[in-house]
């Protein structure tokens, strides 16, 4: 619904890798009651796994319109050439969306893309209703992403190949800097102790008032998630990126990389679902997701992998004279060996 000032409300979901932000979205549009809702994916990769997976999931509601995927670069380095066009495209429609979502890729920083709404283009016509940033709690009570020193000493002295300075934990500071609530997703992996823990840390990087929430599997009532009335693009100076607060102008993804494996159908689910898990294991991987045509097997496989947790399942049948191929995303820290990833997830 348009606030008062008749602009369209738009939420950012923003997250790190895995930690849950298409199946919020995914619960969003089943719950939203009617509401038109348009998506905007923002890809890392060249597999719309994400997009993919929100089709169809809104029943008649939401047509191919209504998801619009942007995988060829993070959104907050292609505003002008991708972002205005695009939301001027959806408010244009003969039947605009009631609200916009936007889901960003884990490796965005969310700051520019805030910033964006303030372009003449469309900050007449749109406003953030609120960032929503979503967290792994078993993730972060691992101390993977953590910023605690003593947590990053421990994960290094039980894994001797992180030997290196990770930026991960700047960017995902800087998620929660730019947040108006945070999901503590997965709360059912960790224990209410230390879920305490994790969301008395993570306070000390938002700004005040930001709500806390705690959710299983993304279960969010969509009136929690949609009912925000930030207005951020007017809030800026208060959510500066760690990248903002030394001086930079403008950010790269450097630090990590991304690419596609594609294979034939797999023989064995088994056997490709162990491989996955040692490649990821071998290689440091942090993300791995994408769809696998299973021989004997009518619908695809959808893989999510996330650190060492891999979760499998068949989704949906192959359409009438849709290809069933198989491709997988990898994602990881720059200096990946992509040759010996390749021929491990190909056998």
């Amino acid at each position: 619904m348009r606030t008062e000032t008749g602009k369209v409300p738009v939420t950012v979901m923003t997250g790190f890798l895995g930690a849950g932000k298409t199946t919020l979205i995914r619960n969003l549009l089943q719950s939203a009651h009617g509401r038109r809702i348009a998506l905007i994916v923002n890809e890392f990769g060249d597999v719309g796994v994400d997009g993919e997976l929100l089709r169809g999931c809104g029943g008649e509601l939401y047509s191919d319109e209504d998801i619009v995927e942007l995988s060829n670069g993070c959104l907050c380095c292609t505003v002008a050439d991708d972002f205005v066009p695009t939301m001027i495209k959806l408010l244009e429609k003969a039947e605009p969306p009631e609200h916009i979502v936007i889901e960003t890729s884990g490796l965005a920083l969310p700051q520019p893309l805030i910033r964006a709404f303030n372009w003449p283009e469309v900050r007449t016509r749109v406003t953030v209703a609120g960032v929503v940033t979503v967290v792994d709690s078993a993730a972060v009570a691992e101390g993977r992403f953590a910023s605690d020193e003593s947590a990053v000493d421990q994960q290094r002295e039980a894994d001797e190949a992180l030997v290196h300075e990770s930026p991960l934990e700047q960017l995902f500071e800087d998620q929660l800097a730019c947040a108006d609530m945070v999901i503590l997703n997965k709360a059912d992996l960790v224990c209410d102790a230390k879920l305490d823990e994790i969301e008395g840390v993570l306070k000390g990087h938002v700004r005040q008032g930001v709500s806390f929430l705690r959710a299983l599997e993304g279960n969010v009532p969509s009136t929690v998630l949609l009912g925000l009335a930030a207005a951020a693009e007017n809030d800026m100076e208060t959510r500066n990126s760690h990248h903002e607060q030394e001086g930079g102008e403008d950010h790269d993804h450097d630090d990590f990389e991304t690419f596609v494996v594609d294979r034939g159908a797999v023989q064995n689910r088994e056997g490709i679902l162990k491989a996955i898990a040692d490649t990821i294991a071998r290689h440091d991987i942090l993300r791995i997701k994408g769809f696998l045509s299973v021989d004997g097997a009518e619908s695809r496989l959808v893989i999510q992998a996330v650190g060492p947790r891999l979760v499998s399942y068949f989704d949906r049948p192959w359409g009438a004279g849709e290809a069933q191929s198989s491709s997988l995303v990898v994602i990881g820290e720059k200096g990946l060996d992509q040759t010996r990833i390749r021929e491990a997830l190909a056998r």
